[in-house]
């Protein structure tokens, strides 16, 4: 496996999009993938290589964000300032109607079940590919693809059969 700094140049940029995913937060993400690869750099000997080593570090950064939470004393699910701080077009009406339409959805989503639930952030926030998913949540990309189509299913359904999501 790579030495510290290659490491981190080769995985950041990815490392960083997983924590984003999961946190909806730049900040967050940006403190949690720095103490990631500081535990990456700690615990390097235990890398068995049974896993690549993107698998490995997004495995850290989930533990870093869970302990986060906990130290925190929140649940993982996002309220409603983290949505509305999400990016919106200038126009006003549609500002309002699109953030309308994020709570909507990011409501129905906590409906979804925990995987389900991940593999959707993971593909819609962090703009993931079904690959990428697969490897991160150690399954294969078929089964991230049938978990997210499921999921956009069930989300129609929760959300009364109305959904402009796309993927």
């Amino acid at each position: 496996m790579a030495h510290g700094g290659d490491l981190y140049e080769q995985h950041a940029q990815q490392v960083y999009r997983y924590l984003y995913a999961l946190t909806h937060d730049a900040d967050i993400a940006e403190e949690l993938t720095q103490e990631t690869f500081y535990q990456a750099m700690k615990s390097m000997h235990t890398f068995r290589g049974d896993c690549t080593p993107q698998v490995w570090l997004c495995a850290i950064a989930k533990r870093q964000w869970y302990r986060e939470l906990e130290r925190r004393k929140r649940t993982a699910e996002l309220d409603e300032d983290h949505l509305s701080a999400l990016a919106a077009p200038d126009d006003p009406a549609a500002e309002v109607q699109q953030r309308d339409e994020r709570l909507n959805l990011y409501r129905a989503m906590q409906q979804l079940p925990p995987e389900t639930r991940e593999v959707m952030y993971l593909r819609l926030t962090g703009g993931f590919s079904f690959r990428e998913i697969g490897d991160i949540l150690r399954h294969t990309e078929t089964w991230a693809r049938v978990r997210f189509y499921r999921g956009k299913e069930q989300l129609v359904k929760i959300m009364g059969g109305v959904s402009n999501e796309s993927e």
